[in-house]
């Protein structure tokens, strides 16, 4: 719930408190679980209402919630226990030992024995226990004053004890305030204006029709106090959309002298009397602006009734889409992710592209998990844009497809997007200020809207709590917004800015649902089913946000969604029941039905197009029926006689250029074959493919072709009818990943091909042995060997405007005003030769925990100062990672196996966790699984709970037979970006496991006699692993570890540099996912970006081809 719906819920409990409705306001504090009042639980304590109270406090806690609420009911029974016990009252006290005590025997069992022994008692004070027991007033006062204490300490109760501080009839205040803002409204205002009621708005008895409902509730309060007021012109529409009309006036208005006028009215002087009594409003009478004044004979003859044709797929259609310029092109999606394009007039398919994923590199793990778990893939809707130069495919997973189309089969790719996790279950065009989006929305529960252009996200609307079903996207007098529909039913209102959703509705049924305007965009729609198979086909009042009319006619069918449709402004029609049904818009009843030659599913799919005189129709076996009116018969004979003219002109142009190769009219060179094919268009296109596909062939083909060459990326995915398994769809995967990095692997072994910066330092350090970025991405911090640690920092200046980490300024090693020149690890009692340096950065880049073999220090990061130190050894930490949802809590890995989990500020040990057998090596934090993942040399992975800390599962890392002399490797860990992924970094391979099942989602191994793996990181973006080689190589893999681009020592590292120096450490820059740092084993640092102007790695121009290799 919002904010604002959570305070308004306040508003209305102050108003039943000072109205005199108790109970009603306890009630709703018992709904709302917001607030807990106190002095009304004490109250029936006090009173003996041990059940009332018990009931009360049901409704924020359960018995079993945490050992505070425990402790709460048990006080509570207890106490009716005893004196239901001193009335004598014995069988009704045993029932409540039995019944409601009972719970509480469980490690308590003594206590309970001894409650059953007071039964045995004549009078329970004779129990040494209950000596001091007074008498009943006392007793419940005291047990009162310890409950109270009990809530207060229940961190369940944060927040919820105190009434926020609030004006005395706030409420009131508020509908004064919109009743005199609707009064401002009034074109002809009167001196003394009275309300009788307040479920319409207040209009002056001028012949004025009232403005929308409460205006406020779509602006926010910034909004509402700088928008002008806007009056209501005769000539406006008489039914006003609140979204369109009234709000979206306010906010785009212009400041005049009425705005003061509004201002001064808006005081908390009333209307009128206490209780708004006065004059009835008086509303000019007007009729709906949709209305027809009736049903034409002819409206039933050009409605699509006649089956035309009759179109065949390879798979079940699920969305279909008429072409908005061309009425006789028609896109479809399938159920396995195919997508045809059909010219309905001559009954041929266009082209049929296969679900393909252009990009595979450029995903997420987790849609690339899910592919490889199940490939099945469909098509959940299809759509063109308002022009029809661009259509967009929503999958059933996570991504959408954006094409560009001309003519004939003329598409092209655009762009494709990872667009949400999970489905994608709706997609729209919309244009707010002239520019052209594409909104998505999907089971992730958000709702995206996309530049058509870059592919760029510009909104992520929120709010929704569920799977959001559809969208609904419409103009009102260029102010563009958008409807979204969840699979609860909720229905919200947005517009294209970060405010939120303006307005909130509930579906008829609380089912599945889809909008509709009709053409004129006069008049909204909606038809939906619920769970129960009952189905709602609707009109709303747009004014008011509520449901108009409710059309009957429909049948419960719970196997699926009913399909509806607006025909001219005038009819609705929906696929239900095996048939077709129609209704006039102003009627309830149903108005005719027809079965399409029958052979319907229960619930078809339709489709019309523009002008509604061609339907599209889903029919059983994979077929598309085409019903078509009066006027779209004629539509298709007169483009079938446009198709055969063309069709003969270009064959007998063809033949001349076959009879005359001399001719100078060859198809390079003719002006009248140009002008023949420009006039005749798509038609004469495919007209020339068929009716002279073998001569146009031989002319201009070349017959040397081998074809078109599939990019490497693109992968064909199994269909669902498909015999091949889950393992085809893996290897197929394996196979073009392989020859993607057989072709895409480049060398890079000058120093012109990258760009690298060695970090300035005058203090002796030995090799590095961690290295890291800052969190702001504006310095680099290492650790040597040596216990020392070194941090340079870059200056901001006009080379560098931004003060990031870059390769073309040099940074200063940075030293504090303190004069201490480094932080230096305590080394007592470590030994150097076992010891593994280890350090973790706090989130605010502000404090350091570090060792290295020794004890743990806390430095201050600004003044270098050691704050604290801790963890005496033996044993020795080896390994630290800040719980990130409190700095004070460390987990710390121990060279004894065991992991710590400490509280620095308090210096105690909250928890130990036991699992490994050998040091601890690897740390990592899933934040949003809220879990604490681990590795080490004995190449175990665990996954720990955070809450309470335990164990939750763990395996064995994947290590390549043969490769048994690197099983004591040490292993580190790193959380990827979504933070559902980690990567694994082992001396003989690189892994990519999930943090949810610990199953391995990719490996790449060291092949033949490779040098082993010394360190790896993800990219700050997770899309690249860069890894060093101990024979001084890096390595760029994209995120499923195939390997893209080699790093050789001559391009990065200076001829001066030893052979024997190799990268011990690798870091990645948190913000530019194109840099990353080195830390060398003779204590340099080296930072390296790709050459300009490329930019990126991964836009490396292709290089010779003894400049590509085969294998590492």
């Amino acid at each position: 719930m919002s904010s604002l719906s959570k305070e308004l819920v306040f508003l209305i409990l102050q108003f039943c408190n000072e109205e005199g409705f108790n109970q009603t306001a306890h009630m709703l504090e018992r709904e709302c679980g917001f607030y807990f009042d106190m002095g009304y639980c004490e109250e029936m304590m006090l009173s003996a209402n041990w059940d009332g109270a018990e009931r009360y406090i049901s409704s924020f806690t359960k018995v079993d919630d945490n050992r505070y609420s425990t402790k709460i009911y048990f006080e509570i029974r207890k106490q009716k226990f005893f004196e239901v016990l001193d009335r004598k009252e014995r069988a009704k006290a045993l029932d409540i030992l039995i019944t409601e005590l009972k719970v509480f025997e469980r490690g308590n069992e003594d206590l309970y024995k001894e409650m059953a022994r007071l039964l045995t008692l004549d009078d329970m004070r004779e129990h040494e226990s209950l000596s001091s027991y007074g008498d009943t007033k006392s007793a419940r006062e005291t047990v009162t004053l310890e409950v109270k204490k009990l809530i207060e300490a229940n961190p369940i109760f944060d927040g919820k004890l105190k009434f926020p501080t609030v004006r005395s009839q706030r409420l009131r205040r508020l509908i004064n305030q919109s009743l005199n803002w609707q009064h401002v409204l009034c074109k002809e205002p009167s001196s003394n204006p009275q309300v009788k009621t307040l479920f319409v708005d207040h209009v002056c008895p001028s012949g004025i029709v009232s403005f929308v409902e409460s205006i406020d509730s779509n602006l926010n309060p910034s909004q509402a106090t700088s928008s002008s007021v806007v009056t209501c012109s005769p000539n406006r529409s008489p039914c006003l959309s609140t979204m369109t009309e009234c709000a979206f006036r306010l906010e785009t208005a212009r400041h005049d002298t009425t705005t003061q006028i509004a201002r001064d009215c808006l005081e908390d002087s009333d209307i009128s009397s206490k209780d708004f009594g006065g004059l009835d409003e008086v509303v000019s009478p007007t009729s709906d602006p949709g209305q027809s004044s009736c049903l034409v004979p002819s409206m039933l003859a050009n409605m699509p009734t006649v089956v035309a044709l009759t179109l065949t797929e390879e798979s079940c259609p699920t969305s279909m889409d008429f072409h908005p310029v061309k009425p006789t092109i028609l896109l479809v999606g399938t159920s396995v992710g195919d997508v045809g394009l059909w010219d309905v007039a001559h009954g041929k398919k266009l082209l049929l592209r296969n679900f393909r994923v252009w990009d595979i590199g450029s995903c997420s793990m987790t849609f690339k998990a899910a592919l490889m778990k199940d490939p099945s893939v469909s098509v959940n809707q299809i759509m063109w844009s308002p022009d029809g130069s661009l259509f967009g495919v929503a999958y059933s997973k996570h991504i959408v497809q954006l094409y560009s189309y001309s003519e004939g089969d003329n598409i092209h790719q655009q762009f494709e997007i990872d667009a949400h996790l999970g489905s994608v279950n709706d997609l729209a065009f919309s244009s707010p200020r002239d520019q052209l989006l594409l909104v998505t929305c999907g089971d992730d529960k958000t709702i995206k809207v996309w530049d058509v252009i870059t592919g760029n996200r510009k909104f992520t609307f929120k709010g929704h709590d569920a799977p959001v079903y559809s969208i609904c996207s419409h103009a009102k007098e260029n102010i563009a917004f958008l409807f979204s529909t969840a699979v609860d039913g909720k229905i919200k209102a947005w517009l294209y800015d970060t405010l939120g959703a303006r307005m909130n509705y509930d579906a008829p049924g609380l089912g599945c649902t889809r909008m509709a305007y009709t053409a004129n965009g006069e008049r909204l729609f909606s038809c939906g089913t619920n769970k129960d198979g009952k189905s709602f086909l609707v009109e709303w009042n747009v004014c008011q946000g509520s449901v108009k009319r409710t059309y009957k006619g429909l049948k419960s069918c719970p196997a699926s969604v009913v399909q509806f449709g607006t025909i001219k402004n005038q009819l609705l029609a929906a696929g239900d029941d095996h048939v077709i049904k129609f209704w006039d818009m102003d009627k309830k009843e149903l108005l005719s039905t027809i079965d399409a030659g029958g052979e319907l599913p229960v619930a078809p799919r339709i489709r019309f197009n523009k002008d509604s005189t061609l339907l599209a129709v889903v029919a059983n076996g994979n077929r598309i029926k085409i019903l078509a009116s009066d006027d779209g018969l004629h539509l298709l004979q007169k483009t079938e006689e446009h198709y055969l003219d063309a069709s003969r002109e270009i064959s007998e142009t063809l033949t001349k250029l076959v009879l005359d190769p001399n001719s100078t009219g060859g198809i390079a060179g003719s002006d009248d074959g140009l002008h023949l094919l420009q006039k005749t268009g798509e038609h004469s296109v495919d007209a020339s493919r068929e009716v002279s596909e073998t001569l146009l062939g031989k002319l201009i083909l070349d017959p040397n072709s081998t074809g078109v060459k599939a990019e490497a990326a693109e992968i064909d995915i199994p269909k669902n009818g498909n015999p091949k398994v889950i393992e085809d769809v893996i290897s197929l995967i394996a196979e073009a990943s392989s020859k993607e990095e057989i072709w895409n692997l480049y060398e890079f072994d000058s120093p012109s091909q990258c760009q690298s910066l060695k970090l300035p330092s005058q203090i002796k350090a030995n090799g590095i042995s961690r290295l890291t970025y800052t969190h702001s991405g504006n310095a680099i911090l290492a650790l040597a060997s040596n216990a020392i640690h070194l941090r340079w920092k870059w200056p901001r200046n006009k080379f560098n405007s931004n003060g990031k980490a870059t390769t073309k300024v040099q940074p200063q090693l940075w030293q504090p005003s303190s004069g201490l020149q480094v932080m230096s690890n305590d080394l007592t009692g470590s030994v150097s030769e076992e010891a593994v340096p280890c350090f973790a950065l706090s989130k605010n880049n502000s404090y350091l925990l570090s060792a290295s073999g020794g004890v743990i220090s806390l430095f201050n990061m600004l003044s270098y100062e050691t704050m604290a130190t801790m963890m005496s050894p033996p044993p020795v930490a080896t390994c630290l990672a800040f719980y990130p949802e409190d700095n004070n809590i460390v987990a710390i890995g121990m060279d004894d196996a065991a992991i710590l989990i400490y509280n620095v500020r308090t210096n105690e040990v909250k928890a130990t966790l036991v699992g490994h057998t050998e040091r601890v090596t690897g740390l990592a934090f899933s934040q949003t699984l809220n879990v604490l993942i681990s590795s080490g040399p004995d190449v175990q992975l665990f996954v720990w709970n955070a809450d309470p800390w335990r164990i939750a599962r763990c395996t064995f890392l994947r290590v390549p037979p043969g490769k048994e002399l690197e099983l004591e490797s040490d292993t580190q860990i790193q959380i990827h970006r979504d933070q559902l992924h980690f990567l694994v970094v082992h001396r003989a391979n690189l892994s990519i496991y999930g943090v949810e099942n610990l199953k391995c989602v990719s490996q790449w191994n060291i092949t033949g006699a490779s040098s082993p793996i010394s360190h790896a990181t993800f990219s700050c973006d997770g899309q690249m692993v860069y890894a060093s080689f101990m024979d001084g190589t890096l390595a760029i893999f994209d995120d499923l570890l195939k390997l893209q681009r080699r790093i050789h020592p001559p391009a990065y590292l200076l001829a001066s540099i030893s052979s024997t120096v190799y990268p011990v450490v690798v870091a990645a820059h948190p913000q530019k996912a194109t840099q990353f740092a080195v830390g060398l084993a003779n204590g340099e640092v080296y930072v390296l970006e790709p050459p300009e102007p490329e930019g990126k790695w991964g836009n490396w121009p292709l290089g010779s081809a003894e400049n590509k290799s085969d294998n590492i």
